[in-house]
């Protein structure tokens, strides 16, 4: 009977120990039911922490964090910048779509398993998912923060009266690209939300071209030439042009260009026909007469070297020879000597003009756009092999020939006019020349140049007209302070 007793108290004991377990786990599978209703522990949505919150709760606190301003520190300045001002929008419906496909994918009984024995899951993230608007971020960037903190440089401006030039004054803008990228990263972190925009520093500058003409335009005035002045400049660097024509106060119109006459700057158009014609390449006795055509400007070698190229066309050769590179207002009809016949009569845009009139030589003439052009020519082929005269002439012209050409022009070393306006030892690759009736008046001086300088290379043409007299000291004054000018705006660069 005892052990009957015993086997019953110990079945009641199991029996309550049982229902006991059996009423645990229902009780913790409840529980672990509920917890599977909402994201688990370790859920991220989007950087978010979003453990334990039902999705309604989990999307506000996304929309929360996420609609929180972007802290921006420009210089001294502080901004708060909505996110709504550049149309971020965080996908909230997407993200918490794909976590409820992480929360109730997982096993369910694997799942209790490890919630029974409170092993943690691996953390769950859900990467953010969000739109917004660049261009209304760029815009924000320029309307609302460039034009309130930006300091744009101060170019640098002319000084009345004379050739220097005032110090600009730098500046400080905002990198636009840049910003856009910081902020655009900061408006997806939920934590990450202060942006430091460090400003770009902007040298002073030179003054606008249109200023510099300006300033040529009263150096002019100022040395009292009230003929006609042609100006043609080009930055090799940036490729601007500053063309323009100028008499006594106003300005001319230069398309077509003015014709003036070439003088001995019709020699550089002869040195180009010359290596076109001899392959690019100079004999010694060739080369002898073109170190005298260029360096001493005499005219026989001139004559000569044409002689060679075609006896009785050699002149017309140097025009067809131009034509060819599309100088249109570039021309030679006939030799140097005295008495030379004129082998053709040349009708150009430029001296077809009843506006304006230089009495251009019916021998040789040319603008300051054309011979500036044709230096450009040389100056491209001479620095990468390539260009108009190396297309134009292939198989004729190459890097070398170019070389040598900027080298015979550095020998004509007068020591006035454009070359007076530079720092000795400036290397200036040019023609210069002037013409005299016969009484020994000069109406016409010219000189083109290729000119060399730490701040950039630069081409420039200066021809000048007076029909009554040229006044050699006035009129190389003017060309001293016209160069002087202009190698100082290109100096500012350095500055």
């Amino acid at each position: 009977m005892k052990i009957r007793g015993s086997s019953l108290y110990l079945s009641w004991v199991s029996l309550f120990f049982s229902s006991i377990a059996i009423i645990l786990t229902v009780f913790t599978l409840v529980q672990y039911s509920r917890l599977r209703n909402d994201y688990p522990p370790e859920m991220v949505i989007a950087g978010v922490p979003v453990g334990g919150l039902d999705p309604q709760t989990a999307a506000q606190r996304l929309l929360q964090v996420y609609s929180l301003p972007v802290e921006i520190h420009y210089g001294d300045a502080i901004i708060q910048l909505d996110p709504n001002l550049i149309g971020f929008q965080p996908n909230t419906e997407s993200m918490l779509a794909a976590a409820d496909l992480q929360r109730t994918g997982a096993s369910f009984w694997r799942g209790f398993w490890n919630y029974l024995w409170n092993r943690k899951s691996a953390t769950t993230e859900v990467p953010l998912v969000a739109t917004h608007s660049e261009e209304r971020l760029r815009a924000y960037l320029t309307s609302e923060i460039a034009a309130r903190y930006d300091q744009p440089p101060i170019p640098a401006q002319p000084i009345p009266g004379s050739t220097e030039f005032q110090p600009g004054q730098p500046g400080q803008v905002i990198d636009v690209d840049r910003a856009v990228i910081l902020i655009g990263d900061a408006m997806r972190s939920p934590s990450q939300r202060v942006v430091q925009l460090a400003p770009v520093y902007i040298s002073a500058g030179r003054p606008s071209k249109q200023n510099l003409q300006l300033l040529l335009e009263e150096i002019i005035g100022q040395d009292n030439f009230d003929g006609i002045v042609g100006i043609y400049l080009l930055d090799l660097q940036t490729a601007e042009e500053l063309h323009f024509a100028y008499r006594a106060g106003e300005n001319l119109p230069v398309n077509p260009d003015i014709t003036f006459t070439a003088s001995s700057t019709i020699k550089i158009p002869i040195m180009v026909t010359a290596y076109q014609h001899f392959n690019g390449r100079l004999d010694d006795e060739t080369a002898a007469l073109m170190l005298d055509m260029i360096k001493k400007s005499e005219n026989p070698p001139a004559d000569s070297l044409m002689r060679v190229i075609d006896e009785a066309r050699g002149p017309l050769i140097v025009s067809e020879t131009m034509k060819a590179l599309g100088l249109q207002n570039t021309f030679l009809a006939g030799y140097f000597y005295d008495g030379a016949p004129i082998l053709q009569i040349f009708h150009t845009p430029a001296n077809t003009r009843t506006d304006v009139n230089t009495d251009p030589d019916n021998y040789s003439q040319t603008t300051p756009s054309d011979i500036g052009s044709l230096l450009e020519d040389i100056y491209q082929c001479s620095q990468t092999g390539g260009g108009t005269l190396v297309a134009a002439f292939p198989g004729q012209i190459d890097q070398t020939s170019c070389q040598e050409m900027i080298q015979y022009l550095v020998e004509d070393k007068i020591g006035v006019l454009i070359q007076s306006g530079v720092p000795e030892g400036t290397a200036v690759a040019h023609k210069h020349g002037w013409v005299t009736d016969p009484s020994g008046v000069i109406h016409n001086v010219s000189d083109a140049a290729i000119v060399y300088t730490p701040a950039g290379n630069y081409i420039l043409a200066i021809y000048v007209y007076h029909p009554n007299q040229i006044i050699w000291d006035e009129v190389s004054k003017m060309y001293a302070d016209l160069s002087r000018a202009i190698y100082n705006y290109f100096g500012l660069a350095v500055q």
